[in-house]
């Protein structure tokens, strides 16, 4: 393809058909709705989703929509902005593309496609198809958008979201290219806001935005077919230092080899920031290696890149949610508990007087070694612990397990799913959810989804 970002965009995916898309994407397609139904239904009672419900004042017995998988239904463009909320909430969520992509393709399918009466297959296309316009967009600039400040799951989000209902509508090429075009005019997100109810709120507000881009374009709302790479255009507007690449057309490969194989999907082990997780590994790593008492440390440092330092920007957090932005608190926790989980991310761990005490022992060392095939990262992250008795310890991680190079088995990925409902007191319902989650591509209607809900 070649020609305007904006129009390949939308042929690309107006003429995505699910037959076309290999069976490996479609596999990595399925674990994003899995996880991302896991985690939704964890977070569903979180204060942020209570308060976006509330307000927006639309929930009740009827609507186009299920609202995170509970008697609960809403319009899909507001059951979309909810269940987002709610998918990344706990920030518990699967990463790719400097981002959270299912936390906003999700939430955004389902909807619309419950609405539409849309088919497993159909579902798995829209999202390979918001995937891969996702992963185009981010190749268009090498450099790591957090750094100027924006957070990548909301700007690239809406437009991915776009896509993806975009294809689930049926929508033709140069149609398709302006609900995209909507979708970029309702990029946002920032960084400063990360520890609040707002990081997920992102999340929530991209997958409406999708949705409703796609409405609208289909309803004949006009955008510009160079809106992607138009000087006072999204790529433009968005990059961290104005080096965006190619603008004269789609990347080589665009169209006809599936990012979604290349970069895939890689999974949490851990309800954090994403950046926090190579040193998380490394402390629990060294632990299980060499049991350590709080009270025996002089001293920890972290060696992590200098972006994932600034993201994680709370040195001594007292909110669950401040914690999940917090390498002293990463390491205080996985230390004193040995493991890094829902229960730890709550006000009352974090404000133990043992762990306060540890996370003030605990100095972030940030490095601009890069890695080559990370943008961001440093070539790994290191953890140095000094004892009061002068010995050192010290671990180093590469890929987080879970990454996509490192992946979650199917077991453990089940094993995170039910853990997440039981946390939500839904175990009962967990393994027929699950089973209908692990074959979504063969599911008639996305009503089936709700009925084993």
């Amino acid at each position: 393809m070649s020609g305007s970002i904006t129009r390949a965009l939308g042929a690309f995916v107006s003429g995505l058909r699910p037959e076309a898309i290999p069976a490996e994407a479609a596999s990595v397609a399925r674990t994003g709705f899995v996880d991302c139904v896991g985690v939704m239904i964890a977070g569903r009672d979180e204060p942020v989703v209570g308060i976006l419900r509330d307000t927006l004042g639309v929930a009740g017995p009827k609507g186009e929509a299920a609202l995170t998988f509970g008697p609960l239904r809403a319009p899909a463009p507001e059951a979309a902005w909810i269940n987002g909320t709610a998918a990344h909430a706990l920030d518990y969520d699967d990463v790719a593309l400097r981002g959270h992509p299912s936390t906003v393709l999700v939430p955004a399918i389902l909807a619309e496609g419950e609405a539409l009466g849309a088919t497993g297959a159909e579902m798995v296309a829209a999202y390979v198809a918001g995937y891969e316009v996702w992963a185009e967009l981010t190749a268009h600039d090498q450099d790591y958008h957090h750094e100027k400040g924006w957070h990548p799951t909301g700007v690239f989000g809406a437009v991915g979201a776009a896509a993806a209902c975009a294809r689930l509508r049926g929508l033709d090429a140069d149609t398709a290219a302006q609900a995209i075009a909507l979708g970029a005019s309702q990029s946002a997100g920032l960084g400063a806001n990360f520890g609040t109810m707002t990081k997920p709120f992102h999340a929530g507000r991209s997958a409406h935005a999708g949705v409703m881009a796609a409405r609208l374009a289909g309803a004949g709302m006009t955008a510009s077919l160079d809106a992607i790479e138009h000087p006072r255009g999204f790529l433009y507007a968005i990059s961290p230092r104005g080096r965006t690449l190619n603008l004269d057309g789609p990347n080589p490969g665009f169209g006809s080899e599936f990012r979604i194989l290349e970069h895939g999907l890689s999974i949490k082990k851990f309800p954090i920031c994403y950046c926090g997780h190579r040193a998380t590994d490394a402390m629990l790593a060294l632990v299980a290696r060499r049991p350590i008492r709080a009270e025996d440390v002089e001293a920890i440092e972290v060696v992590i890149s200098r972006a994932h330092a600034a993201v994680l920007r709370n040195a001594l957090p007292q909110t669950g949610l401040e914690a999940k932005f917090s390498a002293q608190f990463d390491m205080a926790c996985a230390l004193i508990a040995g493991k890094v989980g829902l229960v730890e991310l709550s006000d009352g761990f974090v404000q133990r007087p043992d762990v306060q005490a540890l996370m003030r022992r605990v100095t972030v060392i940030p490095t601009d070694e890069a890695d080559p095939n990370l943008p961001g990262y440093a070539p790994a992250d290191v953890v140095r612990v000094r004892l009061r008795s002068g010995e050192q310890i010290e671990e180093s991680v590469r890929r987080a397990r879970g990454h996509a190079t490192l992946p979650l088995s199917d077991a453990e990925l089940r094993a995170k799913f039910m853990d997440c409902l039981a946390a939500a007191g839904e175990g009962a319902r967990a393994e027929a959810l699950f089973e209908r989650l692990n074959g979504i591509a063969s599911l008639g209607a996305a009503k089936e989804l709700a009925r084993a809900a």
